[in-house]
């Protein structure tokens, strides 16, 4: 029965509502969406029953301030001992489930280890939001109506296989579980990693985790592979080479001088040279890998950082801080981004973040001014400009 269920309701188109105007209107036709993509009509009809905006999601969605943090103090903040040491404790603990997630997916215990200790602590902390509120609030609001109206539908068609309780809570926008996953997510690619028939990433922490493998391993992880690696560069380096936008096979790089702080390089892998903070901070070899994981999370800073905690679990020496130039603040990010704008440069919204569009101008802007080419703003390339 489940299985026929699944089938009628993935294979079931849905279309779009219209975003913003009367909530109750749009309940009306996201319930008559959810009846079309093949959700049972009573079961869609107590699913939309009693739902209601929350102010407080689309508060969270204006101010994700977090992502302002320069790498340094982010990894710094979420990366302990204590952290660190409950990491390796886990992966002792529950040696099944990570052999088989890395049999079946491919995926590394380490990053998933990384993601679990970030995105709730270990199952701790897992958002108190009701799921199904913050989804239609996100949903109904023209922001990203595209992203989450379908996950609307997939939370109604979670209900209806009894793997989504209307009390359901979880993180602001939407997300659920121990490893923070979205309806849609789990819908396509969970797994019911402890056999009880049921897909529940609350609770267990085989379904969590053997979901969040099978999902990287949708996105393209490659078993077997590493996906970043602690590196030395030479100071005649040429800064103009690093960033993601460049890549070279191993052998070339270590050819121009990059050397290894943990054990050898992967032999015959494209990469790229990752400088988080510029030439004076840490640098990293970033392998194909490591851009799956902006599959889980769009933000440069909280990737590079599970990317480095993944290492760290699987016993990498911590990484060599350096002393990088000091980051801009809010006012002086936003003025930079507004100049690289007006120059021709894509850095996407002005909102202070070094985002990727914003370190691949400043990049280019760096080689154009004749300043060390390495994508980090400095109050220097600031007051050129």
């Amino acid at each position: 029965m489940r299985a026929a269920l699944l089938a009628l309701i993935l294979a079931s188109p849905a279309t779009a509502a219209p975003c913003g105007g009367d909530f109750a209107a749009f309940l009306a036709a996201m319930e008559a969406e959810a009846v079309a993509a093949g959700v049972p009509a009573d079961t869609a009809s107590a699913f939309f029953a009693g739902a209601r905006q929350d102010p407080k999601v689309l508060k969270a969605d204006r101010a994700q301030g977090v992502f302002r943090k320069t790498f340094l103090d982010f990894s710094q903040s979420l990366i302990s001992k204590s952290r660190l040491s409950t990491a390796r404790s886990k992966a002792d603990a529950l040696d099944p489930i990570f052999t088989r997630a890395e049999t079946e997916y491919g995926v590394s215990r380490g990053i998933l280890l990384a993601f679990w200790a970030f995105e709730t602590d270990f199952g701790q902390v897992q958002g108190d939001f009701n799921t199904r509120n913050a989804l239609l609030t996100l949903a109904h609001d023209c922001r990203r109506p595209e992203l989450f109206q379908p996950q609307v539908i997939a939370a109604a068609k979670l209900h209806a296989m009894n793997d989504f309780p209307l009390d359901t809570t979880g993180a602001w926008a939407g997300e659920i579980g121990m490893v923070q996953m979205l309806p849609k997510d789990i819908l396509e690619r969970g797994v019911d990693g402890d056999g009880d028939g049921l897909i529940l990433l609350k609770t267990s922490e085989a379904d969590a985790i053997l979901s969040g493998a099978r999902l990287l391993q949708h996105h393209g992880w490659r078993a077997g592979e590493p996906w970043l690696a602690e590196v030395s560069l030479p100071p005649e380096f040429d800064w103009s080479l690093t960033g993601l936008d460049t890549e070279r096979t191993t052998e070339d790089w270590q050819a121009l001088g990059v050397t290894p702080r943990n054990g050898p390089l992967a032999p015959g892998l494209s990469a790229s040279i990752l400088l988080p903070q510029g030439r004076k901070g840490p640098a990293f070899l970033a392998y194909p890998n490591y851009r799956v994981l902006f599959e889980w999370n769009k933000s440069f800073v909280y990737v590079t950082t599970a990317a480095y905690f993944a290492t760290r679990i699987e016993g990498a020496v911590p990484y060599a801080a350096g002393n990088p130039d000091p980051a801009l603040d809010l006012d002086a990010m936003k003025a930079l981004q507004e100049r690289l704008a007006a120059l021709g440069h894509d850095v996407g919204r002005i909102d202070g973040i070094l985002g990727a569009g914003t370190r691949t101008a400043v990049q280019k802007e760096q080689v154009r001014l004749g300043l060390p080419a390495d994508g980090w703003p400095t109050r220097a390339l600031l007051d050129a400009l």
